[in-house]
């Protein structure tokens, strides 16, 4: 017992993980458009494999819903064989972004645009299971899904299956709302879980006509990736999927370890090597053609509260989802699919950052701005051009303000005016820089310091050599430049 001090607490700590991760694991692969095995696959990798691994050591892994819409159109696009490849490129260069110690990079990315990706995929995801919820097909894109629930809605009130359906899913997203509000004794059964099962004995019990989950079986299930898939690999389309895998899947794994090291007093995480460890699982998943994999905040922190204190938890999570997929895969047939929708939707809810948006407008509106312009070009667009116009935006954001400007005039009435700039010198600020020395008078001498400059750009220095040689007009002593010396500011091309 001395080589496991803590192993009573991770014992515990890891049967409350994988209740939660249960249908968690089933309802995003299901949602994802693929075999409900496959979601308990990446859980076991997720639980075993990355879990074994240094980086983050109470942070737990798995299928992640912030990725169910990037692997739904994948999978639609290029087919559940190509979904095998595209997981175990993206593992490989995770690997590889880890080796090269990358991964502190991601801390750079800017919270807005993480959040703004995050509010964006809840809002897909939440208007996506409303047809799951109802048993309808829900249409391809973001925006088609949202404009078409009205229609969706007026189709449901006329069929009684539909209605079952919907009041299942309403009563699932019920009780895990109000599951938190019972004792804590009764909350140490998750409220997905709980939710689930009574939903599984409610149809049972009233024999609803509501879809259930479809079972393979989990041999037939996984099927690695053939020479077909591969061939893919020269579809321009499927590298950038790659890059998206890639990019979002280590963006959320690495922003949920800074979470979890708020939550405790533990070891902190070493980036480098959680990449590394997300990428190995990331490879396995993708050689077993399961779902990608990320570090899952509701799973972590499910870990943290029930008191794990060592990697065993995370690692135990995994083995009792593999003998559950191997003595119970039968159970997986009883759950109806509106309970996941349910789940889903509840998990949707959850990633858009209401009091973060609040505060960040009453505080930095131009930071609340791209949150909000990032989620809704992913609803409109897709995903990763959504998050590609979130990361332009906060560049821009930055760029502009690093070119902050002053410009102080000083008029005595009588003798030369004095104007001094300071701040940055950008081509981003050149039309209001020349706009306030325009108005200065012409028939005054004018000396212009730029001593208050940290940087001055080509473009910046150009213009200003240009204004002073014509602004004067005749019979007036031309502008006086007073420019600061080289070592003093650092110049630059625009």
């Amino acid at each position: 017992m001395s080589k496991f001090p803590y192993l009573r607490q991770d014992f515990g700590a890891s049967l409350v993980v994988f209740l939660v991760a249960l249908p968690l694991c089933v309802g995003v692969a299901v949602a994802s458009g693929v075999p409900a095995e496959l979601g308990l696959v990446t859980g076991i990798v997720g639980g075993i494999v990355a879990g074994l691994m240094p980086g983050s050591s109470l942070q737990v892994s798995g299928p992640a819903a912030g990725l169910t819409v990037l692997v739904f159109e994948a999978v639609r696009q290029f087919g559940l064989p190509a979904l095998g490849v595209i997981v175990l490129a993206a593992g490989l260069l995770q690997l590889a972004m880890g080796a090269l110690k990358l991964g502190r990079w991601f801390r750079a990315i800017s919270v807005s645009v993480v959040e703004g990706m995050l509010a964006g995929i809840g809002l897909v995801i939440i208007a996506g299971q409303l047809y799951a919820a109802a048993g309808l097909k829900a249409p391809a894109s973001g925006l088609g899904k949202i404009t078409g629930l009205p229609g969706a809605f007026v189709d449901a009130m006329g069929s009684t299956a539909a209605l079952a359906s919907l009041a299942l899913g309403a009563g699932t997203i019920a009780v895990m709302v109000l599951w938190k509000r019972l004792p804590k004794k009764v909350q140490v059964v998750p409220g997905a879980l709980a939710a689930v099962v009574l939903a599984t004995l409610a149809t049972v019990a009233f024999s609803l006509p509501v879809a259930n989950v479809e079972v393979k079986g989990l041999l037939d299930a996984v099927q690695p990736p053939g020479l077909d898939a591969f061939g893919q690999l020269a579809d321009v389309a499927i590298l950038g999927t790659i890059l998206a895998f890639t990019l979002i899947a280590s963006a959320e794994s690495l922003f949920s370890a800074a979470a979890v090291d708020r939550m405790h007093d533990g070891p902190r995480t070493e980036y480098d090597k959680e990449l590394m460890a997300q990428g190995a699982g990331n490879t396995v998943c993708g050689l077993l053609g399961a779902l990608p994999m990320t570090a899952v905040i509701v799973r972590s922190s499910a870990n943290l509260q029930a008191g794990a204190k060592t990697k065993a938890s995370r690692v135990l999570h995994g083995v009792w989802l593999l003998l559950f997929a191997a003595l119970l895969p039968g159970a997986l047939a009883l759950i109806p699919l509106p309970a996941l929708a349910g789940i889903l939707v509840h998990a949707g809810w959850k990633l858009i950052p209401f009091r973060e948006i609040v505060s960040l407008w009453r505080a930095h509106r131009g930071e609340a701005l791209i949150l909000v312009v990032t989620a809704v070009a992913i609803v409109v667009v897709n995903m990763f051009e959504g998050v590609l116009i979130g990361l332009a935006l906060s560049v821009a954001k930055t760029a502009w303000e690093a070119s902050h400007i002053k410009l102080e005039v000083i008029d005595k009435g009588a003798g030369p005016v004095q104007a001094y700039l300071s701040g940055n010198a950008t081509f981003l600020r050149l039309p209001k820089i020349l706009d306030n020395l325009e108005s200065l008078p012409q028939d005054r001498p004018v000396e212009l310091h730029l001593t208050g400059l940290h940087h001055l750009d080509h473009a910046c220095r150009t213009a200003l050599e240009n204004w002073a040689a014509r602004h004067s007009a005749t019979g007036t002593e031309p502008v006086k430049m007073t420019v600061p010396e080289p070592e003093k500011v650092t110049s630059g091309t625009s």
